[in-house]
């Protein structure tokens, strides 16, 4: 069956127009070398936008993840605190542990997606009686909480926590410029409580493949040779830095995925029986359940309807908007919705 709308993941989009042909006239070097124009262009932008000191192209969020960590706790025996139900926790722990050696502490999250303070002090408390390094990573956007953006107000709380015992505070912002639009303030400022940041250009922004570590010019530089130990130093790169330098353009313009998202929201939630969650600061990301049917039940009679969607835990499933979707796609996906409500209960 052809798949008529893949709601997955923000990963989905493809390169534009202007994407193409910025990759096509892309002025390349060699970045092993250090030599390849759009990648050091792309790196400038991307430290401005970010409001660090430097900032490094790395092949994706995932590998971006794991050399800051590496970077601030080169030690055997670190600890990793993040809230259990962050992307780090889920879906990059098995690397963590693998490569960085790092103790991953799961933190309980609070509905917004922030890790509980109090949680995160006696976290905190107890790696510092053990003298043990410790590495405090947030999240924002918080995926698998709704996909809410978090206040600045509460960066900075955690981050002043995480510091006062002496810990390197990293941001995994993924979908950084979604929570940026969403609050209406600069990438910069929900970067700055942070001492690294993982910004990704390969979601809402549309670029084909790459994330960028943001941080002071000291840490980048020991970030650039972990990426090169790793295997994550590329040679034309410039041609995908192009791409990327296109995408920083279109910032702004994550409101229309935003607003497209509240409105399927607000038309999802329209079906009876169904339930929509509702976060403090919605962006992309639209969570949804129908009470006594499985998560993987529902992806499936979804799909049979040609709308993709990713299951979660407890039922639900995720929609993630991005600028491949149309505001006409809306009341397809209400009334795919619909029927597989209408299969519950024939089916019983």
């Amino acid at each position: 069956m052809t798949v008529l709308l893949d709601f997955r993941s923000d990963t989905r989009t493809v390169p534009d127009a202007a994407m193409r042909a910025a990759m096509a006239g892309a002025e390349v070097g060699d970045d092993a070398y250090g030599d390849d124009p759009c990648v050091l262009r792309l790196e400038e932008a991307g430290a401005r936008l970010l409001g660090k000191e430097a900032a490094l192209f790395l092949p994706s969020s995932t590998m971006t993840n794991l050399v800051a960590v590496l970077a601030a706790a080169p030690d055997p025996g670190t600890r990793l605190l993040t809230g259990a139900h962050t992307h780090v926790a889920r879906m990059e722990d098995v690397g963590m542990r693998r490569f960085a050696r790092v103790d991953l502490v799961p933190l309980v999250q609070g509905d917004d997606g922030a890790p509980d303070a109090d949680a995160l002090e006696a976290a905190l408390r107890s790696g510092a009686r053990a003298g043990r390094p410790q590495v405090v990573s947030l999240e924002n956007t918080c995926m698998l909480h709704t996909g809410n953006a978090l206040e600045l107000a509460v960066l900075d709380r955690l981050a002043g926590l995480a510091r006062s015992y002496g810990a390197h505070v990293h941001l995994d912002g993924a979908r950084l410029a979604n929570a940026a639009v969403a609050l209406g303030l600069p990438v910069e400022k929900l970067a700055a409580p942070a001492d690294s940041v993982t910004f990704c250009l390969a979601k809402g922004l549309g670029a084909p493949a790459g994330s960028l570590l943001g941080a002071s010019a000291s840490f980048v530089d020991q970030a650039r040779s972990l990426r090169l130990q790793l295997g994550g130093t590329m040679h034309q790169s410039g041609v995908l830095a192009a791409a990327a330098l296109s995408g920083l353009s279109g910032v702004s313009r994550l409101a229309e995925d935003h607003a497209l998202a509240a409105a399927l929201a607000r038309g999802l939630a329209s079906v009876p029986g169904v339930e929509v969650a509702e976060p403090s600061c919605r962006t992309n990301i639209v969570t949804v359940r129908v009470r006594g049917v499985s998560a993987v039940e529902l992806m499936r009679r979804l799909g049979e309807g040609g709308v993709r969607v990713l299951p979660l835990d407890d039922g639900w499933v995720r929609f993630v908007v991005h600028r491949e979707h149309r505001r006409d796609a809306v009341p397809v996906v209400v009334r795919t919705l619909a029927e597989a409500v209408r299969l519950r209960t024939v089916l019983g």
